[in-house]
């Protein structure tokens, strides 16, 4: 897989190293000629560039790419390059870096986004996923927040504690996607019974996380 990266900071090289050692390829972009910094990443391709105008995204053979991730410390840029990248170019898939909460709703479909990173709210659902038992808590938002992961650990009074994984019946559209128990992840096995304490793991609609909280475990809160 060929990903393009505009933004070679200190996140954008972390980001191609960690892509590199999965056996990718890598493409860093970035304008500032002091963030063009080959010997730190030796495996990635480099371009000085503006990865907000037309003719550097040309150069880079953008239309190559299977993923442009906007990387910069700017959300103005990254919202731009994730514009670029979907409409002029084709990229089949985007991520969005969001450096500042407040602009986290433009990054969404309109802008070409398909996947928003925001540091903080990251951090939040970590620590908030980390001490409640019997809360749906978001983890992260696919596709402008139509689709999100969510998260619940099984409280011991939870009707489903017992429940077969074949006759759960979960609200519109939530899928199981994972149990976690002792620390290991399993695939959501049709004959295996929920426990207390199981981690699960769902990928829903936001219109169904109340409804999905309240199967799983009544009188619990949602995500927010």
């Amino acid at each position: 897989m060929r990903v393009a990266i505009a933004g070679a900071g200190n996140v954008g090289r972390s980001i191609a190293r960690e892509l590199i050692a999965n056996g990718h390829t890598v493409l860093l972009i970035d304008r500032d000629p002091n963030a063009i910094k080959p010997d730190s990443v030796p495996e990635a391709e480099w371009l000085l560039a503006d990865a907000c105008e037309l003719t550097s995204l040309e150069e880079a053979n953008l239309e190559s790419c299977d993923v442009a991730i906007a990387a910069t410390g700017d959300d103005k840029a990254n919202l731009v390059h994730s514009l670029l990248a979907r409409t002029e170019f084709g990229v089949p898939r985007t991520v969005g870096r969001v450096n500042h909460p407040s602009n986290e709703w433009m990054f969404d479909e309109l802008w070409g986004v398909d996947v928003a990173v925001s540091t903080p709210r990251l951090m939040c659902a970590l620590v908030e996923e980390a001490v409640t038992v019997g809360d749906l808590v978001r983890l992260f938002s696919f596709r402008g927040g139509h689709t999100n992961l969510v998260e619940m650990t099984l409280p011991e009074d939870s009707p489903r504690v017992g429940t077969r994984v074949a006759d759960l019946d979960l609200p519109g559209d939530a899928v199981l996607v994972t149990v976690i128990r002792d620390g290991a992840a399993r695939a959501p096995e049709r004959d295996a019974a929920l426990e207390a304490d199981d981690e699960l793991l769902f990928v829903a609609n936001p219109s169904y996380e109340a409804a999905l909280a309240q199967y799983l475990a009544p009188r619990a809160v949602a995500a927010e």
